[in-house]
C-alpha cells in the first residue's frame, strides 16, 4: 500500500507508564503488569502496550526495529494536512507542496533503511533470543504488529517456533494468497472495510482463506470493522468517534485473542 497512509493519524495526549531499556540489543519500551514507572516519551504504541498490559496483564516488549528511522508526529501531521481538502487556493499552491515535501524527507530514508531485508533478520533474532531468554524462555510469546509492523507477525507466525500467536491490524504490503495461506500459528486480523492499502474484496477473501476448511477450526479469525480507516487501532483521531470506537473494539479483540492461546 501506498507510504502515506502508514505515515498519518493522530498523536494520543496521555503519557506512557513503561521504561525503556536495552533488550537483546535494541532499544525497549517495557510495560509491566504491576507497579511499572512512568515512561519517558509520547507514543501511541506504547499507550497500547501499557492497555495490553493493564487488561491482560501480559508483559509487553516494543523494541525499536526501524534502524533509528521513526517518523515523527510533525511528518504525520504534515501528511493528514496534505490528503485532508483545500480549504483555500492559496493552501493548494503554497502550503501543500511544503507538507509534501516535509513528508518525502521523512518517507525515503524510511523505506531505504527499513527495507524488509534489513528489518526481518532483526525481527527474527529478537524473537530467537526471546526464546532463550531465562526471563521469557518458559513463557508463551505472542506478536502484535499494526501497518508496516503487521506484516512482520504475519512472517513471525508463518515460522514454526518463533512465536505461539499473533494479532494484526491493517498489515501493509502482504501478497495474497501465498503470504496469508503460510501462517502456521494463531493469527487474528483487525482490518476496516475502506482501508486504502487492502480493498474490501481480498480482505474477505482473506476472512475465507484464513477461517476456511483447510486451517484449524478456530485457529484463526479475521474481524472487519465498518467504516474504519487504515491505521485506525494505533491513530485514530480522537475527535472521530466511529474510528476511536474501532480502535478499542480492536484492542478488545487483541487481548482476547491472546489471553485465549496465551494464558
Amino acid at each position: 500500500m501506498g507510504t502515506g497512509h502508514c505515515l498519518s493519524g493522530s498523536i494520543k495526549d496521555a503519557k506512557p507508564t513503561g521504561t525503556v531499556t536495552t533488550i537483546h540489543g535494541l532499544p525497549t519500551y517495557v510495560a509491566r503488569p504491576e507497579g511499572a514507572p512512568k515512561g519517558l516519551e509520547l507514543s501511541n504504541s506504547r499507550l497500547l502496550a501499557d492497555a495490553y498490559t493493564k487488561k491482560g496483564e501480559f508483559l509487553v516488549y516494543l523494541p525499536n526495529f526501524m534502524n533509528g528511522f521513526i517518523p515523527s508526529a510533525g511528518v504525520m501531521h504534515a501528511m493528514d494536512s496534505f490528503l485532508a481538502p483545500s480549504p483555500s487556493v492559496f493552501t493548494t499552491i503554497f502550503y501543500k507542496p511544503i507538507w509534501l515535501f516535509h513528508f518525502i524527507g521523512a518517507a525515503i530514508p524510511f523505506l531505504v533503511f527499513n527495507r524488509e531485508s534489513a528489518v526481518k533478520p532483526n525481527v527474527f533474532k529478537f524473537h530467537e533470543a526471546l526464546r532463550n531468554d531465562p526471563e521469557t524462555k518458559s513463557l508463551k510469546i505472542g506478536s502484535a504488529g499494526f501497518c508496516w509492523g503487521g506484516g512482520y507477525t504475519i512472517h513471525l507466525a508463518q515460522e514454526p517456533n518463533l512465536i505461539d500467536v499473533g494479532f494484526t491490524a491493517h498489515p501493509s504490503r502482504m501478497k495474497f494468497p501465498e503470504e496469508w495461506d503460510k501462517v502456521q500459528k494463531p493469527l487474528s486480523v483487525a482490518i476496516g472495510d475502506v482501508d486504502m492499502g487492502i480493498k474490501i474484496d481480498m480482505v474477505k477473501d482473506i476472512k475465507t482463506l484464513l477461517e476456511g476448511e483447510t486451517k484449524p477450526k478456530g485457529q484463526n479469525e479475521v474481524v472487519i470493522y465498518q467504516g474504519a480507516k487504515h491505521g485506525f487501532a494505533v491513530r485514530a483521531d480522537p475527535k472521530d468517534e466511529g474510528q476511536t470506537k474501532s480502535a478499542e473494539e480492536a484492542m478488545t479483540q487483541a487481548v482476547a485473542w491472546f489471553t485465549k492461546w496465551m494464558v
